[in-house]
């Protein structure tokens, strides 16, 4: 993860507070608030793993400590690290970054499933006899992290993984959306949908590939051993990074990076659940300094739902 993210914040991006409430509330402070209510209403106790990166992971981990685990149980917290893959020119050769060494980045949060099972997560959740796993984003300010009635179609269902979607609010929204391939479940980034599948719509007029991805995921415990056991594609992504050239000059400029993506662990399993939720209660992101999906709309948004509760 970088350290300035795409709306100004520099560290964490979990550390970022957002002007709601009172005093303002970090973005890993509202999934905790959530997860104290879930303790108290339904009387247990849910752990929270919160997966970092090599470039963050201490400073995270700083940060919960100075914040006192906005008041969490310690022993319910544990962090665990993303994996790295080497950047590449644009020519295809290795980058070597100022401290002489080869550059790496984040693979994507598709390596969530290696990386709980290397870091011993998945071993800890078996311990605890955890059976569902819920997977969100951490800059979503209205996510629900923890859902019974997600949970309760599932298993209706029987299946063994789960997702939210919203419908777009327009058709090149930049959101992934939901599709079978080959009678598979998956997700198509989007900016892999054509202008032709963004448009289409069917015979009552709403969007052919209109559920939207919201990041808000849902796992059996049995489903990240499947996914565990067979291997994820990488897809090149564009990242702006310094590096040094054979003159040992300092260079900015794009170059390759390679990352997995959670949803591509979808198409080991013959169906899913999605759940599609209303946008105004369970969708506000935080992903630019101004404009669509900024901190302004995200406050807007999240005050508009609050306001709901109370009437």
């Amino acid at each position: 993860m970088d350290k300035e993210q795409d709306f100004g914040h520099i560290g964490p991006k979990g550390s970022f507070k957002i002007d709601i409430g009172k005093n303002g509330k970090y973005l890993f402070e509202i999934i905790v608030e959530q997860l104290i209510e879930a303790n108290e209403k339904y009387g247990i106790q849910i752990p929270y793993y919160v997966m970092t990166s090599e470039e963050n992971n201490d400073e995270t981990i700083e940060f919960f400590n100075k914040m006192n685990f906005f008041g969490y149980k310690k022993n319910l917290v544990k962090f665990f690290k993303q994996a790295e893959t080497p950047l590449i020119s644009k020519d295809g050769k290795l980058l070597i970054g100022k401290d002489n060494l080869i550059k790496l980045a984040s693979n994507g949060n598709g390596e969530v499933y290696k990386s709980m099972i290397k870091c011993g997560i998945v071993n800890d959740m078996k311990k605890r006899h955890i059976e569902w796993i819920s997977i969100t984003g951490i800059d979503n300010i209205l996510v629900k992290v923890i859902d019974p009635l997600l949970i309760g179609v599932t298993i209706k269902q029987n299946n063994l993984i789960a997702s939210k979607s919203v419908i777009k609010n327009e058709p090149k929204e930049s959101g992934g959306v939901f599709a079978k391939a080959d009678g598979k479940p998956g997700i198509i980034e989007y900016v892999e949908v054509s202008d032709e599948m963004a448009n289409q719509k069917d015979e009552e007029g709403n969007f052919v590939y209109g559920d939207m991805n919201i990041v808000n995921h849902l796992f059996n415990i049995k489903a990240l051993d499947i996914i565990d056991s067979r291997p994820l594609p990488y897809h090149t992504a564009v990242k702006t990074c310094e590096y040094k050239d054979e003159k040992d000059n300092i260079i900015k400029e794009p170059v390759y990076k390679f990352e997995k993506f959670i949803f591509d662990g979808f198409v080991f399993f013959e169906d899913m659940t999605l759940l599609r939720v209303q946008r105004e209660k369970e969708f506000a992101p935080i992903k630019n300094a101004i404009g669509n999906d900024s901190p302004e709309t995200a406050k807007k948004m999240y005050e508009d739902y609050i306001k709901t509760l109370k009437i």
